[in-house]
């Protein structure tokens, strides 16, 4: 299936708008083309709108082309465009693992587009068979989360390979936790699947959740459809420049996320033996999930002494679960020390 023959057909006709700093590249002495203020530099002029600066860096942290990323506000600017590429509304339809992240359906409603979930297995594996049964002609994508959110398991390459080779749509890959897993990237096999997108975020292991960046890393062809669709500057200068210091600091956020999984480590053995707990999950990911005899009683009782996790009972397949961030050490010994006075 070629990429064209699945996009809507006026995004593959657009006419994209062209912004002054498209029209325009390199150094001036005056610019008096995009109606800025002279005053106030460097704020008063627009920012790069393809963020050149940026995807060349991360072009050789990840061994991709600049051509290949894309950036969004948040890994959901990236989601929100796979539905306005590719799904005619009221026509088209996407299928997705269940549970997972909430996003991918809300995009769904907000674009018209139906949402076909398709329950992991009781050990929160991939039902390969059932995904693809889920497909039909207007299946235009599938949405895979590994690391997932709230599960907190990764799935093989492998596995994600079988899903494509026998699914003619985009399939998209959000790794938005994949720092934290052993497991590898799938952009290791994006070269040679054309159809495949991958989402990455600055706001886990990088710790930047508030300069709300996004990734979509896919070919060209794809890349350079999004970036027609995309409003003309949609990532300002400050988040720019921050990401250009932040992508220096590479050997800080990789000592932070080894603190992390030590972490992960240590709280998983301190909420075992716990008598309300009755599993806490495979974790390939900065959070676990924890099967509980009372997630609502222990929500509460957490939130009374000022410690939020998130209650994640009312999810698929998550009954009774609680899904409990990694913090510093100080706050998972608060975490648990809270715990332990749980009904007593």
């Amino acid at each position: 299936m070629e990429i064209k023959n699945l996009v809507r057909k006026n995004i593959l006709n657009l006419q994209p708008y062209s912004c002054a700093r498209n029209e325009f590249k390199g150094e001036a002495r005056v610019l008096l083309d995009a109606n800025e203020s002279p005053y106030n530099s460097p704020y008063n002029r627009y920012p790069d709108p393809l963020q050149i600066a940026v995807k060349e860096k991360l072009a050789n942290i990840k061994g991709m082309k600049p051509e290949q990323i894309f950036l969004g506000v948040g890994s959901d600017e990236c989601i929100d465009l796979v539905y306005r590429v590719f799904c005619v509304p009221g026509v088209d339809n996407v299928v997705a693992i269940d549970p997972s992240y909430g996003m991918y359906e809300v995009c769904a409603d907000i674009n018209d587009v139906e949402y076909r979930r398709v329950p992991l297995t009781d050990d929160f594996g991939l039902d390969i068979e059932a995904l693809i049964s889920a497909t039909d002609a207007h299946t235009k994508a599938m949405w895979i989360c590994s690391p997932n959110n709230p599960t907190g398991n990764a799935f093989s390459l492998d596995e994600i390979e079988a899903i494509y080779r026998r699914f003619n749509g985009i399939l998209v890959v959000d790794e938005a936790y994949i720092h934290f897993s052993a497991k590898g990237s799938m952009l290791s096999r994006l070269n040679k699947m054309p159809r495949l997108i991958v989402l990455h975020t600055l706001s886990k292991a990088w710790g930047s959740a508030a300069v709300r960046l996004g990734m979509a890393f896919a070919s060209t062809e794809i890349i350079s459809i999004f970036n027609n669709v995309k409003y003309p500057y949609n990532i300002n200068l400050l988040t720019q420049q921050y990401v250009l210091n932040r992508l220096e600091r590479r050997a800080e956020v990789e000592a932070q996320v080894k603190a992390l999984l030590d972490a992960r480590k240590k709280l998983e053995a301190e909420l075992a033996p716990l008598p309300f707990v009755l599993k806490v999950f495979p974790s390939d990911a900065n959070f676990l999930l924890v099967r509980t005899t009372d997630a609502d009683g222990i929500y509460r009782f957490l939130i009374e002494r000022g410690v939020i996790v998130r209650n994640r009972n009312r999810v698929s397949k998550c009954l009774g679960c609680l899904r409990i961030t990694v913090g510093t050490p100080d706050e998972n010994n608060d975490l648990i020390e809270n715990l332990k006075e749980y009904g007593k």
